[in-house]
């Protein structure tokens, strides 16, 4: 897999008694950092076994340090295709969770080359995970690097930011045209379709791209593969949640292993909102992505349960696909991590 985007240092605050007041001091119960934005992706299809390149400016200051050695040296994905460049500072992203929800700012600058200028020519690849943005100026004319990998065969799997702007531009859909999966969350989606629900945005999609995909939070998720003619909704399973931070690319990530390894639509989108629950209850954006070793846990806890309430019966049947993977599992299998600039974190 290959993943192009930005790198940010994510410092994570959590267990906030309330939002402060103007002019107030708050104290977080809990605290960490982590490389955040497209590591998020890069760390999650790495602990799902998915090999992983990722391209991505880097600065040469102390946070380009600590995200690049714990993407490379900790993760385990290669940084090949990234560049490290000198008085480039590293964007940063402040996350405050609180009442199920998170509130971020952003400091950073644009990175000094196009992503096409930096990779050149992409490594061969079975799937591209990109952002739909606008080209870079620079790279206006002639093909980019999203081109090249498409002709070499590599599947795309898009997804798209909030548009602060408020435009809600249809040409950023315009780029679906070589994609072969969107994956937007329900308010991204219905804004860029000017649809008023999750369905109706998940039809028009369907039109654009062979696999669409519409996440809709504690609702759960929609999809249609007119490849395979399924269609297919899962909900969310009930768990605790203190950061929802990079819970939107741990599914895409699993999705994207779903597809590339066959499963039917609906374990699919089952895997990857299994994948976001266990994400979500653990604090820190990209190291709380779950590995196999979380996954096997979490199956075996489930069949050891004697609950017998309708709920669990249910995830018993929906999550019975994972009886042919888990088992395959070694013991010694990838669990998440716990780095962070500070080397110490507080749960």
């Amino acid at each position: 897999m290959l993943l192009q985007g930005t790198v940010f240092l994510d410092i994570i605050f959590t267990g906030l008694p309330r939002m402060p007041a103007g002019g107030e001091e708050v104290w977080a119960e809990g605290m960490g950092s982590c490389p955040g934005g497209i590591a998020n992706l890069a760390v999650a299809a790495g602990r799902l076994g998915l090999r992983t390149s990722l391209a991505a400016a880097f600065g040469d200051d102390d946070y380009g340090d600590f995200c690049w050695k714990t993407l490379l040296d900790q993760e385990g994905v290669d940084l090949g295709p990234s560049k490290r460049f000198e008085g480039w500072h590293t964007p940063v992203t402040v996350s405050v969770s609180y009442d199920d929800d998170r509130r971020m700012i952003t400091h950073g600058h644009d990175a000094p080359q196009g992503p096409t200028e930096m990779i050149g020519t992409p490594p061969r690849s079975r799937a591209v995970l990109l952002d739909l943005v606008p080209p870079h100026e620079n790279e206006r004319q002639g093909p980019t690097w999203v081109d090249l990998a498409h002709e070499q065969g590599a599947l795309l799997f898009a997804d798209v930011g909030f548009d602060a702007t408020g435009a809600w531009s249809s040409e950023v859909l315009d780029q679906l045209d070589r994609c072969h999966a969107f994956m937007p969350n329900a308010v991204e989606a219905m804004a860029y379709t000017r649809t008023r629900s999750a369905h109706e945005a998940l039809y028009a999609l369907a039109d654009r791209v062979p696999l669409a995909i519409v996440t809709n939070g504690g609702d759960g998720a929609l999809a249609i593969d007119s490849t395979t003619g399924e269609e297919a909704s899962v909900p969310a399973l009930r768990v605790p949640s203190i950061d929802a931070t990079g819970a939107g690319d741990v599914f895409g990530a699993a999705v994207t292993l779903g597809t590339l390894a066959g499963w039917a639509l609906a374990d699919r989108l089952a895997f990857g909102a299994l994948c976001s629950a266990l994400a979500v209850q653990q604090f820190g954006g990209s190291l709380a992505a779950p590995g196999w070793g979380d996954i096997a846990d979490w199956w075996h806890a489930l069949q050891a349960s004697r609950d017998d309430t309708a709920y669990h019966r249910a995830l018993l049947r929906r999550y019975a696909f994972l009886e042919a993977v888990v088992p395959q599992v070694p013991s010694s299998a990838t669990r998440r991590a716990a780095a962070t600039i500070a080397r110490w974190s507080d749960a």
